[in-house]
């Protein structure tokens, strides 16, 4: 039973008070739990039924959650839940069990890397535009070509989105 005080919320089970999950924090479980199974974040109301949450309490966690850099947010919705974006991007990811996509190349690989399995991740070149096919096998990477980041990291979060 969840018993609500402010913010937090306390988990009672046989008669055992488990140490205090902050709302944010169960709703930020509850998108990574979706996305690592479904391969794209969940909806703002499929999360509010998964965390027994009124929509305001949803969209205040997702707001902070944003706001301290957790998840990037497009009108209320989960856009990006790092290293998956909700969106179809240049960099498409095949897991053993679905397909999903990646926000840059780098996230591309972070896919594998957080579901510690085996991908193949299509994208283009940036330059000439020609098909690439980078693969992640047992942990190393495959492919041929120059992996670019357009900008230095100490950057990426000026504009997110387009990094």
């Amino acid at each position: 039973m969840y018993v609500f005080e402010g913010m937090q919320i306390l988990l009672h089970t046989r008669g055992v008070t488990l140490p205090r999950v902050s709302i944010d924090d169960d709703v930020r479980r509850h998108v990574y739990d979706v996305t690592m199974r479904e391969g794209t974040p969940p909806s703002a109301s499929r999360l509010g039924e998964l965390a027994s949450l009124p929509p305001g309490e949803v969209a205040a966690s997702l707001e902070r959650l944003a706001a301290a850099r957790m998840l990037v947010l497009r009108d209320g919705e989960v856009l990006m839940a790092g290293p998956f974006s909700a969106v179809p991007t240049p960099f498409r990811v095949t897991t053993p069990t679905f397909t999903c996509y990646g926000n840059c190349i780098w996230d591309g690989l972070g896919i594998a890397a957080t579901l510690q399995c085996d991908v193949d991740i299509d994208t283009s070149c940036g330059d000439c535009g020609a098909a690439m096919r980078v693969a992640v096998r047992g942990a190393e990477v495959r492919g041929s070509g120059t992996i670019h980041f357009a900008l230095p990291a100490r950057q990426w979060w000026q504009d997110i989105v387009f990094t």
